[in-house]
């Protein structure tokens, strides 16, 4: 169910193949190699699977609210009815096909006096490349006859759980999602299509044996359990939150002002990719001067962090985030 880059023909010749519907009309099979040639330019790597539901992901949501370890957070709790049945997404869907794209990119040297911090993710606005790139595909299919939906960073899908069984991750034990060869430092966007893509994706084996190094990581446990994330104590959720951070939590914030990496940074799965791109141009992106961001405006704040979830759309809490 993955497009492996080199076996892609120039040409887009969508039509590989014909089935009979149910109906006795013709149907094309798509070759998925062929619509990675859309995407491969913005180094994205796709991947495909049948839509059916999500049984898994949509137990493990009703377990994780109902164990009061989602916080308030809603996204794809929300309405888990829609995000973990991509089959109910498009009239007569067929197919999901994930995207998924690398985000690690090198830093420049920490700058001197008071600075803070940003998740790399945060850096660049990696949803923007993966919604244009399946915005391409979504046309291209469309000129077949066909009906898709996008998703890119959207409470409407569970997006790792596509990626998961188009076999291109796994998850592990800090919940992330964790691209062999790629590793966690990636952005996912979907695209669900009544297009019938050939693929048959092998799941991709879990892979973090007896390495704790995430949960040992973790500043304020809330990797405790294996393979769960607690919302309740996690760094990442109390900087987006409207809520009062509890003390104990604060001093787990370090100098992160939105966000954490800390088990990423920690991962294993991560030296590969990180090696491998530590030779291009370091960004100073993830640096954030904290006296010029305490004296910002709260608009220029939100402003400046437009691609990112801000509560009320409100500058005081990404100010309240500050490193002291």
């Amino acid at each position: 169910g993955v497009a492996r880059a080199g076996a892609i023909r120039p040409d887009l010749d969508l039509v590989v193949g014909h089935r009979p519907s149910l109906g006795g009309t013709l149907l094309r099979v798509i070759a998925l190699e062929d619509l990675q040639a859309l995407v491969e330019p913005a180094g994205i790597i796709l991947g495909a699977a049948p839509a059916a539901a999500y049984e898994e992901a949509e137990a493990a949501l009703a377990d994780r609210v109902e164990r009061g370890l989602w916080a308030d957070m809603r996204f794809t709790a929300a309405r888990p009815e829609v995000s973990c049945h991509p089959e109910r997404a498009v009239r007569g869907a067929r197919t999901v096909i994930s995207a998924i794209l690398p985000v690690w990119e090198p830093a420049t040297p920490r700058p001197e006096g008071p600075i803070g911090r940003l998740p790399r993710f945060a850096w660049d606005d990696p949803y923007a490349t993966l919604r244009a790139a399946l915005g391409r595909v979504r046309d291209a299919l469309k000129d077949e006859g066909h009906r898709s939906v996008v998703h890119v960073d959207a409470n409407h899908h569970v997006d790792r759980e596509g990626a998961r069984r188009a076999g291109l991750t796994f998850t592990g034990k800090s919940t992330m999602a964790i691209a062999p060869g790629l590793g966690t430092f990636i952005a996912i966007g979907t695209l669900i299509t009544d297009a019938e893509i050939a693929c048959d994706p092998e799941p991709v084996r879990q892979g973090c044996g007896t390495c704790t190094l995430c949960i040992d990581a973790c500043p304020t446990g809330a990797l405790d359990e294996e393979y769960v994330l607690n919302a309740e104590r996690c760094v990442s959720y109390w900087t987006q939150s409207r809520r009062e951070v509890p003390d104990d939590i604060a001093e787990g914030f370090g100098d992160m002002v939105y966000g954490c990496d800390v088990c990423q940074d920690v991962c294993p799965y991560n030296a590969g990719p990180i090696e491998r791109r530590s030779e291009r141009e370091p960004s100073d992106a993830g640096w954030v001067r904290l006296d010029e961001w305490l004296a910002a405006s709260e608009e220029d704040l939100v402003n400046r962090c437009a691609r990112l979830y801000v509560p009320d759309l409100d500058g005081r809490y990404l100010k309240r985030n500050r490193s002291e």
